[in-house]
């Protein structure tokens, strides 16, 4: 290994941060920090593509990459309403389609009235 700094190489306070949220109950500390140095990596090297994109391409274009590589987790209002769908469809295909309407009206009206957080 040489003695030259990389831009993707974590400052040594991060490092100590990392080593000190480590659990030592477990046996894999290693693969704990190793996992956060990756994840740390990747998420340095995402953001200089996004300012790359931004800046030749445009805002629109960058966030849209940054959305695709890093998306965020569906909300519980999301969460529930994907399960209404299924709950739905299984009802239907087992034939209780008319149980399944009386069902879906109330709760999906509820769940959208929900705020999107």
């Amino acid at each position: 290994m040489t003695d030259q700094s990389s831009p993707i190489t974590p400052p040594p306070e991060l490092v100590e941060q990392w080593y000190d949220a480590i659990d030592n109950q477990s046996t894999s500390w290693k693969q704990q920090l190793a996992t956060r140095a990756a994840q740390w990596g990747a998420d340095q090297e995402l953001e200089a593509c996004h300012c790359e994109v931004f800046f030749w391409v445009g805002k629109s274009i960058a966030d849209r990459l940054q959305a695709t590589r890093r998306p965020k987790p569906p909300s519980l209002k999301e969460q529930a309403l994907t399960k209404l769908t299924q709950i739905v469809v299984d009802l239907d295909r087992d034939g209780m389609r008319q149980q399944a309407s009386i069902l879906e009206g109330p709760i999906r009206r509820a769940l959208e009235a929900l705020p999107n957080d």
